[in-house]
């Protein structure tokens, strides 16, 4: 259970995120959606201390977060995996190096940079490449790819922390509808399959409810709802939304649905598996 309790950001004087207080079970799928400013990645960046807390606790099965430092700071954001807007990848570096770089934790900077991984480390990251339907790029150079595919393998690489929680910090926001949508179905498979818990922040608001069990609607740092998105009613999400609500309405995904694709085992899939 990530517990939120009174949770508050400050930045040079004025307040980001305002007195939130929520719990989040295991396992759900959660989108936070609001206008832009509205505290939605500076509340998600709380939740793995990429910004800290000026105020209240964050607490996850009962362990406060807010507290932890060092080691256990670091354990904590391996614990809790995430996905950027920007990929942040090393575009001279191979994707299976890239998705690699999940394991770091596991190994320090040293080894990782080195690539002293195992062969079962190294299988790991090509099955987490497969889901998501990249393990035939393994070895090419990651800026060749398109900003969908570097997307995936940003995806593949938080999955090698074998994390308990993946955060996503608007995933979709710098691509087309085609690749949009691969990315949410593939984000919702991974909660469906492996029970994972995946918060999103997302501006538009069909792709929240087609994908997220819960919907969180953020307005000046302050949670103004919090529930189902049956219960979002259009009147609701336009007042959350102000002055971006035709935006917020109008973008809609499209095209076919990779989490009920059915693929192959690629090649390079079946040779990593052969090393175990």
């Amino acid at each position: 259970m990530l517990e939120f309790r009174n949770l508050s950001k400050d930045f040079n004087g004025k307040t980001a995120v305002v007195g939130v207080t929520l719990d989040i079970p295991p396992g759900q799928m959660v989108g936070i959606i609001g206008r832009s400013g509205a505290g939605k990645s500076t509340l998600l960046r709380m939740i793995n201390r990429l910004n800290d807390a000026s105020s209240g606790q964050l607490l996850f099965d009962g362990r406060d977060i807010t507290a932890l430092r060092g080691r256990a700071l670091r354990q904590w954001r391996n614990e809790c995996a995430m996905v950027f807007q920007q990929f942040n990848l090393v575009g001279r570096l191979n994707v299976i190096t890239n998705v690699m770089s999940g394991r770091l934790f596991h190994h320090g900077l040293v080894t990782s940079m080195l690539g002293l991984f195992s062969a079962r480390e190294r299988a790991f990251a090509i099955r987490a490449l497969d889901r998501l339907g990249m393990a035939h790029t393994a070895l090419q150079q990651t800026d060749t790819l398109s900003g969908g595919q570097q997307q995936r393998v940003a995806i593949a690489r938080a999955l090698v922390q074998e994390p308990k929680i993946l955060l996503a910090d608007e995933p979709i926001a710098s691509l087309d509808p085609l690749n949009a949508k691969i990315v949410m179905d593939a984000l919702r498979a991974i909660n469906r399959e492996d029970g994972l818990t995946v918060i999103c922040n997302l501006h538009t608001l069909d792709t929240a409810r087609t994908y997220c069990d819960r919907i969180i609607g953020m307005q000046e740092g302050r949670v103004v709802f919090d529930g189902p998105a049956a219960k979002l009613t259009d009147a609701k999400a336009r007042e959350i939304y102000g002055a971006e609500a035709a935006e917020a309405f109008n973008e809609a995904l499209t095209s076919t649905s990779l989490a009920g694709s059915s693929r192959p085992m690629d090649p390079a899939l079946a040779q990593a598996q052969a090393a175990l």
